[in-house]
């Protein structure tokens, strides 16, 4: 395999949403997070449960990648809060597309390049 081979993955902004129902946890709208590569971005004074940030951790990776268009990775944006009592659920945007190279993020000690964070600090 290449290491310079290059693939793409979207940013993502994944904000709290309240529908018509009351939320029991703690579900602020309007409060979001960024995801850029494999970093959470949170500003404040956003929170999150963390057992809704657990339901929503194994979606990620997959919202961030080029899907077909019928895919319903592709058409659905909204995910709802893992307590079946709860109206909070969580809108993922697809944001902007990242450039990245297998050289820059694999752990592979002989494939390594400068990863990709290092780079995008000293820019």
């Amino acid at each position: 395999m290449d290491n310079a081979q290059e693939y793409w993955l979207y940013d993502l902004k994944v904000e709290t949403v309240v529908g018509d129902r009351s939320p029991v946890c703690r579900h602020i709208e309007g409060e979001f997070f960024l995801v850029e590569g494999e970093t959470l971005v949170f500003s404040q004074p956003t929170k999150i449960s963390m057992y809704a940030l657990a339901a929503l951790l194994p979606l990620l990776p997959a919202k961030q990648r080029q899907t077909d268009i019928a895919d319903w990775m592709s058409t659905d944006a909204e995910v709802a809060c893992p307590d079946p009592h709860c109206g909070g659920r969580f809108r993922i945007t697809r944001t902007r597309k990242r450039n990245f190279t297998n050289a820059g993020t694999t752990g592979l000690p002989e494939s390594r390049d400068t990863p990709y964070w290092a780079k995008e600090n000293s820019e």
